[in-house]
């Protein structure tokens, strides 16, 4: 199987289509899926750049729309994470993961969904510690504070990943697993991006959560992005013989490493993304603690009786030939030529989610109050050029806006989040 992996996407899907389809050209070749390390922006229309922490200077449509709307139909099956420059709104419709475009599927907030034999794993957002044990207490819209927030990693969805047992073979996570410069080039990493040095010292470069599931996961892959430039590393797990393999890429821009190809061990296809059995039976034991307000959750109230719930949860998933729910969309998508002026509903209803949440027999809280965490009463939507070059190989140069936007980060929050 041929795997083509993506830093940051930053809503630019036509360019990245048309990237992997020239290397299927030039190479013979078919890529079999897509990954994304997160900042997709999966933008549907311009009320979600409400919801997209990015200054307005750099706020675009870009072509997420398109396959939204069914414009365009994503050639390559596509899985993504969420970053910090995301429509937190849209991805919070569909915080238990789902299909966000025809053939584009994000992970959730946490996830692990099944491509062939594999199994692909990923948590969403990037870390601080001011929030990381608080509930998710967000709503949309999200003000000043929230809109920042709102893509903070909580301990309760890395907690839900630490149950699983069952071997992982990719895992995704948008900032870096802190340490993990030990196991490669530090020092050529610092001779291109000096200012990592002191974090890289210090060890508060990357994601404490990340490192604690790459010490429990040991996935055979890890990709990541977040910091605009090319890391590889290989962590040795004890003396057991397991090895995980990092690759951290760029964003994509034209002259940036942002895609790489890898070819991965697997049964013959055809492939098609399947839901997992034992991480949404982790989903269903644990829902019950789901902590919606700032609160932090009772893990103990949760159980650690995985195997019953994964029980009951098989005999579901075989009715669907473990199968996810269909696509459904929420709100209209951009048209170039026509705005929206009719209101749209700040949560919608995901059908997705409602239909996932039935089969688990879950209660759906999504717009729970963000205070109280009852629900409140929200209605329900209604479902209305030059190709970048990469080489695989090479380490990409300085981004000098990366180093802008960081120093404005640490201005604005001494726990940089770039």
């Amino acid at each position: 199987m041929k795997i083509a992996i993506e830093g940051c996407m930053h809503g630019d899907l036509d360019n990245v289509y048309k990237t992997i389809q020239h290397h299927e050209l030039i190479h013979n070749t078919k890529v079999d899926l897509l990954l994304c390390c997160g900042d997709f922006q999966a933008v549907r229309n311009e009320k979600d750049m409400d919801s997209l922490n990015v200054p307005r200077k750099y706020r675009e449509m870009k072509s997420f729309w398109k396959y939204y709307s069914g414009q365009e139909v994503a050639p390559i099956p596509t899985i993504f994470i969420g970053g910090n420059h995301e429509a937190s709104n849209y991805l919070w419709e569909l915080y238990y993961g789902g299909w966000a475009a025809t053939n584009v599927y994000f992970l959730g907030y946490a996830g692990v969904v099944k491509f062939g034999n594999l199994r692909i794993g990923g948590l969403s957002g990037i870390y601080n510690g001011h929030h990381y044990r608080s509930g998710h207490f967000e709503r949309p819209p999200y003000n000043e504070s929230t809109i920042r927030s709102v893509y903070h990693v909580r301990e309760y969805d890395v907690q839900k990943l630490m149950q699983l047992e069952e071997p992982l073979d990719i895992f995704l996570s948008h900032d870096w697993p802190v340490g993990i410069t030990d196991y490669g080039d530090s020092e050529a990493l610092m001779r291109q991006k000096p200012y990592f040095r002191q974090e890289i010292e210090e060890r508060t470069l990357g994601s404490k959560p990340a490192a604690l599931l790459l010490e429990k996961l040991k996935p055979r892959y890890w990709f990541s992005a977040h910091l605009h430039c090319k890391f590889a590393a290989a962590v040795q797990h004890g003396n057991d013989g397991l090895v995980t393999k990092f690759l951290a890429l760029d964003k994509c821009v034209p002259g940036k490493k942002f895609l790489q190809i890898i070819e991965v061990e697997s049964e013959p296809g055809p492939f098609e993304i399947l839901y997992d059995e034992e991480w949404l039976a982790i989903t269903r034991k644990f829902n019950s603690i789901f902590p919606l307000t700032k609160r932090y959750p009772n893990f103990s109230a949760a159980g650690m009786d995985i195997q019953e719930s994964r029980e009951w949860v098989r005999k579901k998933l075989e009715e669907r030939q473990f199968k996810p729910f269909e696509f459904a969309r929420t709100v209209p998508a951009y048209n170039p030529s026509q705005r929206i002026f009719d209101p749209i509903p700040e949560i919608p209803q995901n059908l997705q989610t409602l239909s996932l949440l039935e089969l688990l027999g879950l209660p759906y809280l999504l717009d729970s109050s963000p205070v109280t965490g009852e629900r409140t009463a929200i209605p329900a939507s209604v479902a209305p050029s030059d190709l970048p070059a990469y080489d695989s190989e090479e380490i990409p140069i300085d981004d000098i806006d990366e180093i802008e936007e960081m120093e404005k980060a640490k201005e604005d929050d001494p726990t940089r989040e770039s």
